[in-house]
């Protein structure tokens, strides 16, 4: 039987550079080399395309045990020393010389979750894994994330859409505002970002503007958005046009709230799984979450977040992740293996979905 090579495409430009490899060496590990032949495919910090060699080398390299003892910033140093002192010449992207057959997506973030990487490769005819281009835009922009699950009748946390310039114009009248309109506890996010990359906590009118810098700094606009008390549910969905929905998770955060220091270097939350919520309430997360992947167009997968008030029955959208993680903690492969879906059977499903919307 011939092999399906595999383009396994991770890194890129964006703050989540280090998480991808992270994921993307888990997702190696995982794939049937039976079935298909793998072929490393890393983007540095600026967007330079390398081919197996010192791909396979940064593939290699076990980099949630240097983020436990080095800075982010120290990792990330290292990575672009790795680069430089490579003899070898960037990637021609000419996928068809290469033999590749598919890709298999694991970049986080700008360039890689927001449709870009999408179209890129939709014009070079690369069927890959995840969303298209669409889909990809539209959850990246977690403001208008909201207002589509909105108009499609999910509930979602009342917030405030600011861009950075109205804000560097008029600080204290974008406090007054916020103050008007919203209660604390608040979330100031970067509307563009995932892995909790720039959130912030603001539980007073003084911890509000350095939140704001901060989001701002990182990204064009922000969104301010009401804390909403409740449990943190997550459910995985995969599929295309016939969507499946994994069993419920819950994060207990380490602190407080589920950053990215918890996520990927403290590694202090609990995850339980299934969550500590009725089996009722599950049925409705369940179908909220493939009422918002439908909305949305994804294919492929997504994973899904909900805030869970099992007192009242609330269920509140939180947002929606194209390119989940795929580290060992990573809650959509350890959802799906949950619910009879083990990791290396759901790279091929992943794989299998990809060539099949190819053809859709």
């Amino acid at each position: 039987m011939q092999l399906i090579t595999v383009a396994l495409i991770f890194g890129g430009k964006s703050a989540e550079h280090e998480i991808s490899i992270i994921s993307a060496r888990s997702i190696g590990a995982n794939i049937n080399t039976d079935h298909y032949r793998i072929v490393p495919l890393y983007i540095t910090h600026d967007g330079v395309w390398f081919c197996e060699g010192i791909a396979s080398d940064i593939l290699n390299l076990d980099l949630s045990a240097l983020l436990r003892v080095s800075s982010p910033e120290a990792v990330s140093k290292h990575l672009r020393n790795m680069v430089q002192h490579s003899p070898q010449k960037p990637f021609d992207l000419n996928f068809k010389a290469a033999g590749i057959d598919v890709a298999f997506l694991s970049l986080h973030g700008s360039y890689g979750e927001d449709g870009r990487i999408q179209g890129f490769l939709d014009t070079c005819g690369v069927p890959y894994t995840g969303c298209g281009v669409l889909a990809s835009a539209l959850t990246m922009d977690k403001a208008l994330t909201k207002l589509c699950a909105a108009d499609a009748g999910l509930v979602v946390a009342p917030s405030i859409t600011l861009f950075s310039t109205e804000y560097h114009a008029d600080p204290e009248g974008v406090h007054e505002s916020i103050e008007k309109q919203l209660e604390y506890p608040l979330f100031i996010k970067p509307a563009h970002f995932g892995s909790s990359v720039g959130i912030s906590k603001v539980h007073c009118l003084e911890q509000l503007p350095a939140a704001l810098e901060f989001a701002c700094s990182l990204d064009s606009k922000v969104l301010v958005e009401k804390a909403i008390t409740g449990r943190e549910i997550e459910v995985a969905v995969l599929g295309n046009e016939l969507p499946t929905v994994s069993i419920c998770g819950e994060i207990e955060p380490g602190g407080d709230f589920y950053d990215y220091q918890d996520k990927y270097i403290r590694n202090t939350a609990k995850l339980f799984i299934p969550a500590r919520i009725p089996g009722e309430l599950q049925k409705k997360v369940q179908n909220a979450a493939i009422k918002v992947y439908n909305a949305l167009g994804c294919k492929g997968m997504s994973r899904i977040d909900f805030f869970v008030d099992e007192n009242s029955g609330s269920v509140v959208l939180n947002e929606v992740n194209t390119i989940p993680g795929f580290t060992d903690i990573s809650m959509f492969p350890r959802l799906m293996e949950a619910t009879g879906i083990n990791f290396p059977e759901l790279a091929d499903r992943l794989l299998q979905l990809a060539l099949n919307k190819n053809e859709l």
